[in-house]
């Protein structure tokens, strides 16, 4: 039964994705915050099919703790889940992102319009610099900007060094940063086909004021809170 519905939850999918990117460039002549409204309703119905269909659920913690103002949000990754579900959590948003997402067929198309932060992690210095920019362009936008420290989807009981992006950025804009852990890998695996029925925890910590930080102890903050709340979720 779990095969049969992650199957139908798949097609659903593949058929809507294709048409919704389509609707996204027609967003194009509009302000970047009214394009980014309209296409993050793809992963609100995602988000709300994969609940119906395979059932998976969610619950959040911690809502108390989101700013009423843009900030960065640091959070580990473990699957495609929390990129469609923040849409759903959190407000407005933009992410930093590999550059080669963008050339994906139709959903790389959308993803486009939605004025994310592609970068080349390959250029070193210069990736930091455009983070930088782009980054205090969005924030000052109104959009929380969404960055995922470990650089890639990680199985939830592997770990990866945080990356300093995240943490620099935040230090150079002087933005908050608003800690966010999960256990979405449980049910929803990096590149898995099943989607196994469960409820996903959230959790939303308080914001970290940046001020007079250095990003690598930031950097270390943010991660050691990360872990430890990982740690106190446990599997869903």
């Amino acid at each position: 039964m779990i095969f049969l519905r992650s199957l139908l939850f798949a097609l659903i999918q593949a058929i809507f994705t294709p048409f919704f990117s389509l609707v996204s460039l027609l967003t194009f002549p509009f302000h970047p915050m009214t394009r980014y409204r309209v296409i993050s309703q793809w992963a609100r119905i995602m988000v709300d099919l994969v609940g119906k269909i395979c059932g998976v659920k969610y619950r959040v913690e911690g809502l108390e703790n989101i700013p009423d103002h843009p900030c960065v949000v640091l959070s580990n990754h473990q699957s495609a889940w929390e990129t469609m579900a923040f849409q759903v959590i959190l407000p407005p948003q933009v992410w930093v992102l590999k550059r080669e997402l963008l050339k994906i067929p139709f959903f790389g198309w959308g993803l486009a319009m939605t004025s994310p932060i592609a970068i080349d992690r390959e250029e070193g210095r210069a990736a930091l610099k455009q983070l930088i920019e782009q980054g205090k362009d969005r924030l000052e936008k109104g959009f929380f900007v969404i960055v995922f420290p470990e650089g890639t989807r990680m199985a939830p009981e592997e770990t990866a060094p945080f990356r300093i992006g995240g943490a620099w950025l935040a230090t150079h804009t002087k933005a908050p940063v608003l800690p966010v852990a999960h256990n979405a890998g449980y049910l929803w695996g990096k590149n898995a086909f099943i989607k196994k029925p469960g409820t996903i925890t959230v959790s939303i910590g308080k914001p970290v004021d940046t001020s007079g930080m250095k990003p690598n102890d930031l950097n270390s903050k943010v991660e050691h809170w990360i872990r430890e709340e990982m740690s106190r979720i446990g599997k869903p």
